[in-house]
């Protein structure tokens, strides 16, 4: 146990660098972490790259002993657009870092909770980015395996530090995953997608790098269509589409872009990424010029980058339940299982626990839940009631 803390605001160079470098201290001797690139957390806090400041701010803190040894990290933030569209205005706090001891950890708890108090809000969420669902969400609970590109990890004590300080469940995230065959594909799957290939409405086919400007506009039509309507999930402009595409270009491989159409009016997509954490591993952080170098010949020539990461799978309503997410899956099957196709395994993107659809879609195509995170909330009213997030039917 540690004496006396003491809790200061994130503000100089020095300071980011120490936020930067807690989580090496903190998973010391972990075989699994994975130190993340220091430029993909920093664009967070950077108003300039990420366009929720423009309705809200973002603090960060660390924590230090009374021997000036830093020990716990953490950042609070609040975009009004999200706020205000939940029922109760709802502020986020994540990037936490902590050495397990539960002073400390209340110390960092509290500060998130007072200043998003302090702006009006009634609740916070966490631990979850100031941005996209997609990135730095949740508390990793079960299925300590090395994290995918940009998806949190933290040691297995870290629960009990939320859980005692009050926060409450509100959804848990299922990582899936699947070798990449045929032989997990139910019968099922197989009869509705062969229906599908028969009408010719349909055609599903990957999309090329130099399909770019199709692209982000079949992904912003899918995406707004299919995803807007879950719980604290918005729609998104084509300029948003734009720079998200824009920011994903340098890692994409047009063989794991896949889209399906109605009428060639994009109907659904799946889209996947190579999980370049089985590179990143290897820069300590850094994609300066020598780290860009070593992710070139890692990516390009070591035969490492064996595995796909599935980003995102999308279908707008009027096509679902007819077979259209099987018919997309076995047409990207059908291109992976040739022997020159350089993925074998593929990881999805965490799945709620609120969309139990998708989940049956999994456990279909033979997929099995190996990493489970937690969204946690934390009323600030201790005597409200709390619910979980609602089950979306689709």
């Amino acid at each position: 146990m540690h004496g006396e803390f003491h809790l200061s605001e994130v503000s100089t160079r020095k300071e980011i660098r120490e936020f930067h470098d807690l989580p090496a201290f903190i998973n010391l001797g972990d075989p699994n972490w994975i130190k993340p690139l220091i430029k993909d957390v920093e664009a967070i806090f950077t108003p300039t790259l990420n366009t929720h400041f423009r309705n809200g701010e973002a603090v960060r803190w660390l924590l230090k002993d009374d021997k000036g040894t830093t020990v716990g990290r953490v950042a609070a933030f609040y975009s009004r657009k999200i706020a205000n569209a939940d029922q109760m205005p709802v502020g986020g706090m994540g990037f936490f870092e902590c050495i397990n001891d539960q002073k400390a950890a209340f110390i960092l708890f509290d500060a998130c909770r007072d200043w998003l108090e302090e702006k009006g809000m009634k609740m916070m969420e966490g631990p979850v980015n100031f941005g996209e669902r997609d990135r730095w969400w949740g508390l990793l609970v079960d299925g300590f395996l090395p994290p995918n590109y940009c998806v949190p990890y933290n040691p297995p004590y870290y629960r009990e530090l939320f859980e005692k300080y009050g926060f409450k469940n509100y959804f848990e995230q299922y990582t899936y995953y699947t070798p990449i065959n045929d032989n997990g594909l139910s019968d099922v799957i197989k009869v509705k997608a062969e229906r599908i290939f028969s009408n010719p409405d349909y055609s599903f086919r990957y999309m090329k790098r130099t399909e770019m400007r199709d692209i982000t506009r079949n992904f912003m039509i899918v995406y707004n269509k299919g995803w807007a309507r879950f719980p604290g999930v918005k729609t998104i402009s084509e300029g948003h589409a734009r720079l998200l595409m824009k920011s994903l270009r340098p890692v994409l491989d047009e063989k794991l872009l896949w889209f399906g159409f109605y009428k060639d009016e994009p109907v659904c997509f799946f889209l996947m990424l190579p999980e370049v954490n089985q590179i990143i591993r290897h820069l300590n952080g850094k994609l300066n010029l020598m780290g860009k170098m070593k992710f070139l010949w890692y990516r390009h020539l070591s035969g490492e980058l064996t595995k796909a990461f599935g980003q995102i799978f999308g279908i707008v309503p009027e096509h679902q339940r007819k077979g259209v997410e099987g018919a997309l899956i076995m047409a990207f099957a059908k291109l992976a299982l040739s022997k020159e196709f350089r993925y074998k395994d593929l990881e999805m993107n965490w799945i709620g626990d609120y969309n139990p659809s998708m989940m049956h879609l999994l456990d279909q195509i033979g997929a099995r839940i190996i990493k489970t995170h937690i969204t946690y909330r934390y009323l600030f009213d201790r005597d409200a009631p709390f619910e979980r997030a609602p089950v979306v039917n689709i």
